[in-house]
């Protein structure tokens, strides 16, 4: 898993405060050990003047004793001495230049597992890489199908809208026609229905005209039976004729074309039927 960016970019500084701290590092060490060494030499130096004045004067002249030529000369003593001391700071350096060389190994091994950590990482990371752009190629041809399913969506939407104000107007205009229609009736029902009112109101005219000339015929009739006795025989004998005259007439007034007449019955109809 790679490291967070914070991390990462505070490792990246301390890297690169170090190497700006130790680009120096290699004059600083040279002069150490100029520095060093000069030390010795003029330990050495002090060394072969101390022993220099120390030495025995030569009996027969006025010099002294030559380095080397007596088993006991200081200048030996001391030149000897200085080369220890040299070797044992060689030695010294010598193990420090061995052990620097094993942490520098120690390090290289570490730097090394580290750059195969980072190695693995950075191979993670493409193989991450890798997969995401996969992932988002695939979204990406997703989202074009989603685009071009909503298209086709909206397109059959439209269309469906089309086609619903289309029968939204057709509906209309069918109910206008319904209400045309409706009104047309309504006016055909009423006129019928006042023809047959007209018919009706003339039909009990005529019945009420025939039955005011019945009631006036009794009257004539009931005038003619207080006569005398000729009269009253005229009067039963009109009476008879008037008698099988009015079942005639009522005989034609009750059946007309197969239908009850309306001296039987007062036909009143309503505007209801």
């Amino acid at each position: 898993m790679a490291e967070p960016s914070w991390q990462e970019t505070l490792r990246l500084r301390l890297v690169e405060r170090n190497a700006r701290e130790s680009s120096y590092a290699p004059i600083i060490e040279q002069y150490r050990r100029l520095a060093q060494q000069t030390k010795l030499l003029k330990e050495r130096n002090a060394s072969l003047l101390r022993a220099m004045g120390s030495a025995r004067p030569n009996p027969s002249s006025s010099t002294v004793f030559v380095p080397g030529t007596g088993e006991d000369n200081p200048v030996r003593a001391a030149y000897i001495a200085s080369l220890e001391s040299q070797i044992s700071s060689l030695r010294d350096e010598l193990a420090t230049v061995y052990k620097t060389q094993g942490q520098n190994a120690q390090r290289l091994l570490a730097m090394n597992e580290t750059l195969r950590e980072k190695e693995e990482l950075s191979r993670l990371d493409a193989e991450n890489l890798r997969k995401a752009r996969d992932e988002i190629a695939v979204l990406r041809k997703k989202v074009e199908q989603h685009s071009e399913l909503m298209a086709e969506k909206d397109r059959t939407a439209q269309i469906l809208h089309d086609e619903i104000n289309t029968l939204q107007l057709e509906l209309s205009q069918i109910e206008e026609r319904n209400q045309t229609l409706t009104r047309d009736n309504a006016k055909l029902l009423q006129r019928w229905l006042d023809a047959k009112q007209a018919e009706v109101n003339r039909m009990n005219e005529a019945n009420q005209f025939y039955e005011d000339m019945q009631s006036r015929r009794q009257a004539t009739l009931d005038t003619h039976a207080n006569g005398d006795g000729k009269g009253d025989l005229l009067g039963a004998n009109a009476a008879g004729s008037g008698n099988g005259e009015e079942r005639r007439e009522a005989g034609a007034t009750t059946m007309m074309d197969g239908t009850p007449s309306h001296a039987e019955t007062d036909v009143n109809l309503t505007p209801n039927g």
